[in-house]
């Protein structure tokens, strides 16, 4: 897997703001056709019922930043599996829950010590933190930034094979 940058990942970022509501929508209904099974788990209710809309809405859009970012860089990958996932998402919240640290940044540093995706995985981070100016993000709550990061996390994890 070859490393996508933060270069890459801003240019998505740059190209998706620039697309209409419909581009939009068709870029997520690729991701769809690509990843079924990875989208269903994005889009499940029973999974996500503790975020609000908007924190849900958030997620999915983070996730098909990573998977174009990715896809830019490494090509399609092969759809995983409700398995790869569900490993991953349960490994990402064992790694979480382990730390003991107060802050949730310093939580998420056990995070970076192994990643072989460290551009993906520190915009994940610093989506559901804070914007440019130092406020809190209003689309993840103090509650969502868990389940929002460990999701977009778990999504980089089977996309990239980490």
């Amino acid at each position: 897997m070859k490393f996508v940058s933060e270069d890459i990942i801003d240019a998505i970022i740059d190209a998706l703001e620039d697309m209409s509501d419909e581009q939009y929508e068709q870029e997520m209904e690729k991701f769809a056709e690509a990843q079924p099974v990875l989208v269903a788990y994005l889009f499940d209710d029973e999974n996500f019922h503790l975020l609000t809309e908007d924190e849900r809405g958030y997620m999915q859009y983070l996730s098909l930043i990573a998977w174009l970012s990715n896809t830019k860089v490494n090509g399609q990958t092969e759809p995983v599996s409700e398995e790869m996932i569900g490993q991953a998402e349960e490994r990402n919240y064992e790694i979480l829950e382990a730390n003991t640290a107060k802050r949730f940044r310093d939580r998420l540093d056990v995070f970076f010590e192994n990643t072989p995706q460290e551009d993906l995985l520190a915009f994940a981070e610093e989506a559901v933190l804070e914007d440019e100016e130092g406020t809190p993000e209003v689309l993840v709550t103090k509650e969502g930034r868990e389940p929002v990061f460990i999701a977009v996390k778990t999504v980089i994890d089977v996309l990239t094979g980490a």
